[in-house]
C-alpha cells in the first residue's frame, strides 16, 4: 500500500500543539511531529526562513528542502521585535505542548522569550534548542552547516581528486542535519508525556555534532575499547581474535560478506553465519566449497580468501539482481540489494512500503515518515506553508482574536510591514 492511499494513523498527536522557531535543516524535528498529527506552528520573521531558497531542487521557485522540511505545518509571521509579536507568540505558547528552538542557543532568551520567560506562562511547556554545536563547549558559537557535524564527528573523511585538491566526498548521508532532529523529537516526545504526568514541563538542549557522533557510535567506542590493552580487548574468535579497524572497515578483505556483481547490477553476500554459508553452497549446488571452507559458527566473513571470492565471483554473474533475491527467498540464505538513491523508488519492498507522497498534495514526490499503524500508514501531510500564510487562521481559530483584533494588530506591525 503506497503512502497516499490511506488516512490511518491521523491524529495519534492531534492534542500536541508545538510552537516552531526555526532557520533552515533544524526545523526538521518538528516535522516528525507534524507528520504524526501534531500542529505545528511555525514562527516567521516578517522576511520568513530562507531555507525556501536554499540548496537544490528548486521546484518552481521554493526549494524541496522547505517543501519536506516544513510539510503539515502553518506558518505566521510575527515581528518579535515589537511588543505585540512577543505577546501574541506568548499566547501561543500559552497553549502549546511544546517549544521548539531550532536555531543558534539563546535566540529566543534574547527577545525575552526564553525558557525562564515561558515557563512563567506556561509550566508544563517543553522548551527544546536544537542547534549546530550545542549551548556549551568552545564551538557553540560558531556557524555551521550540513555535513559540518559528520566532519566533526569522523564519519566523512576527505578525499583526493585527480588534481591533489581535498574534496568532499561525491557520495555521502547527511548524519547530523538528519539525525540531530530525529533524536530531539524522540527526547521532546518524552518530556511531553512527563509533563502531561506531572504537570511540569523541562528545558532540553541538543546538538546535531552530538548525534551524528551518536549514530557512529560502534566506530567511536570500538577505538576507545582498542586503547586499552591487548589482554583485555580483542577482536573476534573466528578472525584469530586479531583487533581489526573499528566498524565496517575491517570487513575490507571480507569474502563471505561483500558485494558482487550479479549479471545486471551488483548484490550484497552477508553469510558470515555458517548456517547461512551451508545453504548457499546447497542451493548453488556447490556443497564441495563448503567442505572445504566451512568456517566458523558466527562471525566469520572468510577474510583474504581470494581463492573463493573468485568461485563467489564467477557464481553471483550467473543470476541477475532479482535472481538471486529469489534464491534467497527459496533457500533461506542471505542476499541483500544494492539500490542507489535514483533507483530505490524501483525496488518492489519500497514501492510496498513506502512510496512517495504524490506531487500533487505537496508539490513534490516526497518520502513519507516510515511509521505504520494498525497495518497502515501514515496520512499525507498538507504542502509546506507560504511565508505568513495562516497569519489570519491562527490569530482568529487558535487564539480566539476577532478580525477587528487582527486588524489592530496588521495596523501595529505584529506581523511586520503592513
Amino acid at each position: 500500500m503506497s503512502a497516499q492511499d490511506t488516512t490511518a494513523g491521523a491524529g495519534l498527536l492531534a492534542n500536541i500543539r508545538v510552537i516552531e522557531s526555526s532557520l533552515l535543516g533544524p526545523g526538521h524535528v518538528a516535522t516528525f511531529f507534524a507528520d504524526l498529527g501534531a500542529d505545528v506552528i511555525k514562527v516567521e520573521s516578517p522576511s520568513g526562513d530562507y531555507i525556501r531558497q536554499m540548496t537544490w531542487p528548486m521546484i518552481g521557485e521554493t526549494s524541496l528542502l522547505h517543501l519536506h522540511t516544513h510539510r503539515g505545518k502553518r506558518s505566521i509571521t510575527l515581528d518579535l521585535k515589537t511588543r505585540e509579536g512577543k505577546e501574541l507568540y506568548k499566547e501561543l505558547v500559552a497553549g502549546a505542548d511544546v517549544v521548539v528552538e531550532a536555531m543558534r542557543p539563546g535566540s529566543l532568551a534574547k527577545l525575552g522569550l526564553g525558557y525562564d520567560d515561558l515557563k512563567a506562562i506556561n509550566p508544563k511547556v517543553v522548551f527544546a534548542t536544537l542547534s549546530g554545536y550545542g549551548a556549551t563547549g568552545p564551538y557553540r558559537d560558531m556557524p555551521s552547516h550540513g555535513i559540518a557535524y559528520d566532519t566533526w564527528s569522523g564519519i566523512v573523511q576527505p578525499v583526493t581528486d585527480d588534481e591533489g585538491f581535498a574534496r568532499i566526498p561525491p557520495t555521502m548521508p547527511n548524519v547530523g542535519i538528519n539525525v540531530g532532529p530525529m533524536v530531539a523529537a524522540m527526547a521532546i516526545l518524552a518530556g511531553v508525556v512527563h509533563a502531561q504526568t506531572t504537570g511540569e514541563g523541562c528545558e532540553m538542549e541538543l546538538a546535531q555534532s552530538d548525534a551524528a557522533a551518536y549514530m557512529d557510535w560502534y566506530r567511536i567506542e570500538s577505538e576507545r575499547a582498542y586503547l586499552r590493552p591487548d589482554n583485555e580487548v580483542t577482536g573476534n574468535a573466528s578472525d584469530d581474535y586479531v583487533r581489526r579497524p573499528a566498524g565496517l572497515a575491517g570487513m575490507w578483505e571480507g569474502v563471505r560478506y561483500q558485494l558482487y556483481e550479479a549479471s545486471d547490477g551488483h548484490i550484497l553476500f552477508m553469510a558470515s553465519e555458517q548456517a547461512f554459508w551451508r545453504n548457499f553452497c546447497a542451493g548453488v549446488n556447490r556443497n564441495d566449497l563448503f567442505e572445504r571452507w566451512p568456517g566458523s559458527t558466527y562471525a566469520d566473513h572468510a577474510r583474504g580468501n581470494t581463492e573463493l571470492q573468485r568461485e563467489l565471483q564467477q557464481i553471483f554473474r550467473t543470476k541477475t539482481c532479482h535472481e538471486w533475491l529469489d534464491f534467497a527467498n527459496e533457500h533461506n540464505t542471505t542476499i541483500a540489494p544494492v539500490n542507489t538513491p535514483a533507483n530505490i523508488g524501483d525496488d518492489p519492498q519500497f514501492q510496498a512500503r513506502m512510496g512517495f507522497y504524490p506531487t500533487e498534495q505537496l508539490g513534490c514526490e516526497q518520502l513519507p515518515l516510515p511509521v505504520f499503524v494498525n497495518g497502515d500508514p501514515l496520512p499525507c501531510p498538507s504542502m509546506a506553508p507560504t511565508v505568513g500564510q495562516h497569519n489570519h487562521e491562527v490569530v482568529i481559530d487558535v487564539l480566539g482574536k476577532s478580525e477587528e483584533e487582527l486588524a489592530a494588530l496588521q495596523a501595529c506591525g505584529a506581523f511586520g510591514p503592513s
